[in-house]
């Protein structure tokens, strides 16, 4: 058995706000690095989206005559702690997402990094350690204690953009409390032993943290605006899409229902290009959850194969792009 050696591609610190394929990776200074295998591939993929849940089933083979042992890498979706946007967390813990790992059908237990990252992509994560203060302050309330900093943690926290102080507005005196400003990036872990000359299956699941918007954002917006011009392009919105979008708007109804929402979900396609070769076959199943629902996103040869399920398959396939999923949702 060797270990083998990989050349650092990719820092996790620059990883975007999505969930990923599998990487091979190894712990550096700065945390996990992603690498690149030449002599495992993937022989398969099977990729399931829902607003529900994200399920992936790979077939990889270790194409050389010696076991590979390596660490792989999943990076998951960005947690921004902000005043833009809107996030679903399923569950306010570490394992936020309730994340699973299964090699040929035995559970396998994963690690998790995560970092704190604020505008500029500057990691803090050692900064709030430091001070005591938690990277990812999932439970409980969204304030943060910082009663406990010293003057100079403080002002070198603040400086950074990472904190909202709290006010109490009857008396306009802190709280002693502040909302995090910074983004939790994280990423799942674990060692494996790819055996010489043959496949192995892994499989992963949980529950996506998507994106969202109270009504139909892109439609209130001109053709030609910057905004509407990026819906085009990060989920390929056809005729029929639009034609459906302005069918619901006509027939919503804020009082009774039904009404519409987005629901924006993401994954990285590109970490699948760190192995060795094309993926062999990959299959995308995206469900849209509901008949009432709306879908988009980008690819070639997209079927309908089910009431909510669209398909598509590729052989060979070198992923160019990652994967942006568009849901338009009725609420009653």
């Amino acid at each position: 058995m060797h270990r083998l050696l990989m050349a650092a591609m990719m820092l996790l610190a620059g990883l975007t706000g999505a969930a990923a394929n599998d990487s091979m990776a190894e712990i550096g200074a700065g945390g996990l690095v992603l690498g690149r295998s030449d002599v495992v591939s993937i022989e398969s993929e099977t990729l399931y989206l829902s607003m529900d849940e994200v399920r992936v089933d790979y077939r990889f083979r270790n194409n050389s005559d010696a076991d590979v042992e390596t660490i792989v890498a999943f990076p998951m979706p960005d947690i921004p702690f902000s005043t833009d946007g809107d996030m679903a967390i399923p569950v306010m813990a570490d394992n936020f997402l309730g994340f699973t790992v299964e090699i040929d059908g035995a559970l396998v237990t994963p690690a998790l990094q995560q970092r704190a990252i604020v505008a500029g992509g500057v990691d803090i994560t050692g900064l709030l350690s430091d001070a005591g203060l938690p990277v990812a302050p999932f439970a409980g309330t969204s304030e943060i204690d910082i009663s406990a900093l010293t003057a100079e943690q403080r002002v070198a926290i603040e400086a950074s953009g990472a904190l909202e102080i709290a006010i109490d507005y009857e008396t306009g005196a802190e709280t002693g409390t502040a909302w995090p400003r910074w983004t939790v990036r994280s990423a799942y872990w674990w060692t494996m032993t790819f055996p010489a000359n043959r496949e192995i299956a892994v499989r992963h699941t949980y529950r996506p943290a998507t994106g969202g918007a109270a009504g139909i954002f892109f439609a209130m917006e001109d053709e030609g605006s910057a905004t509407y011009r990026t819906y085009q392009r990060r989920y390929c919105m056809d005729a029929p899409f639009l034609s459906g979008v302005e069918r619901r708007l006509a027939a919503s109804n804020l009082e009774t229902g039904p009404f519409y929402t987005e629901a924006w979900l993401s994954y990285v396609l590109t970490t699948g290009a760190n192995w060795a070769g094309p993926i062999r076959t990959f299959r995308l199943i995206v469900d849209k959850g509901s008949t009432d629902n709306l879908v988009s996103f980008c690819g070639e040869g997209v079927e309908k194969t089910g009431p909510t399920t669209f398909e598509l398959t590729y052989e060979d396939f070198w992923p160019e792009r990652d994967l942006d999923v568009l849901f338009i949702v009725a609420q009653r």
